[in-house]
């Protein structure tokens, strides 16, 4: 399984339709979005993709996702999403999603978060902790920083 990590900063005149347009540029707008927890299935390989990838299928299957987002509206203050991960050898591994209105606040989260999650579990052999972080100001219209890992499709 390929799971891709991909991000986006939409605009728009609303912050729905700034969250559509982050859709629209991580090329993932015409599926209904089914969110996952944290888990990653032994097998998988994690990685952010360069361009927007669109997944197999079609209008309206279903994508199975983690995923972050953060809207603005408020002129000059940030939107900032962003997903990270840790895996084991054989592919397992776990995600999280945090959004902030700072960079900074969103990296600091994911670490602490992941730190965490490995600590608990207890069983080790994981390795380094990876993440994707996107976002920007709003500047006039209303923004969507989103930040999408997309593991699979499927049809109704």
């Amino acid at each position: 399984m390929n799971i891709y990590v991909q991000s986006a900063l939409g605009q728009g005149p609303t912050e729905l339709a700034a969250f559509d347009d982050a859709l629209r540029l991580t090329n993932i707008h015409n599926f209904n979005l089914l969110r996952l927890s944290s888990v990653i299935p032994p097998g998988a390989a994690v990685s952010v993709a360069e361009n927007a990838v669109r997944p197999e299928g079609a209008w309206g299957d279903r994508l199975y996702v983690v995923y972050a987002e953060q809207r603005e509206a408020r002129p000059h203050v940030g939107a900032w999403a962003g997903v990270g991960w840790v895996q084991k050898a054989d592919g397992s591994g776990l995600l999280v999603e945090h959004e902030g209105e700072s960079e900074q606040d969103v990296n600091d989260l994911i670490d602490v978060t992941l730190a965490y999650m490995v600590e608990q579990r207890g069983d080790g052999g994981y390795g380094p902790i990876q993440k994707h972080v996107a976002g920007g100001a709003c500047d006039g219209q209303p923004v969507c920083a989103f930040v999408c890992a997309a593991f699979q499709t499927e049809a109704w």
